[in-house]
Parts: structure tokens; C-alpha cells; sequence
């Protein structure tokens, strides 16, 4: 009897976790579904990284940004996380972005206020 009980509250939390996710919303940190990409913003309060603020996540970064002086080596001192295997940061004006390092597309953004 109590096998029972358990398997029919096991079912009931398992049902109440998969509904909870599948109505949830799938978007990304700039507010675009997962599976978007976009070079521009989707909304006007929306910036994008650099001088110009026109760098955006999957978009690609310029490459006169691979030279040493746009490249951080020391992104502990900038306060910046290890970038993975492949990756660098690169500074834009006040901000940063991780760039895959053969690709140059952009894959995370850190604005300046």
C-alpha cells in the first residue's frame, strides 16, 4: 500500500516539474527564443558592446579586434572570468566580449554602466 502512495506522489512531482518547464518561457540573456540569432537588438533599450554599441552575441567581432592591444591576457586583473579553451576576451571602449578565437563570432557580452 505504501509503495503505491509513493509512486503516485513520485508521478504527481514529476508531472509538476515537467509542466513548470515546458510553460516556461526559452529565451536567451538578450530576451531572443533559444535557437535565434541576432546581429542587432531586438528592442531599443537593448545595447550592444563596443564604442559603437553594435556588438552582439552570435554576431562576429571585427577582426582588427584580434590585435594584442584589443586582446586581454590579463583577465583576472580586468576582473573577468577564465575564458574557455578556444576562446579570448577582447576589449571594446569600456566593455568586453568573449570571441571564439578562429571563428570570431561573439559568445558573451559584459557591458559597462
Amino acid at each position: 500500500m505504501n509503495k503505491n502512495y509513493l509512486l503516485a506522489a513520485l508521478f504527481a512531482t514529476t508531472f509538476a516539474v515537467t509542466a513548470t518547464a515546458s510553460a516556461q518561457d526559452h529565451h536567451d540573456d538578450q530576451g531572443h527564443e533559444q535557437g535565434e540569432h541576432h546581429d542587432a537588438p531586438a528592442k531599443g533599450e537593448d545595447r550592444g558592446a563596443g564604442p559603437k554599441h553594435d556588438m552582439h552575441k552570435g554576431g562576429h567581432i571585427n577582426p582588427e579586434y584580434n590585435d594584442k592591444k584589443y586582446v586581454v591576457s590579463d583577465w583576472r586583473g580586468h576582473h573577468l572570468s577564465a575564458p574557455p579553451s578556444g576562446y579570448h576576451w577582447v576589449q571594446t571602449g569600456d566593455d568586453y566580449v568573449l570571441v571564439g578565437i578562429t571563428t570570431g563570432i561573439i559568445t558573451s557580452l559584459l557591458l559597462s554602466n
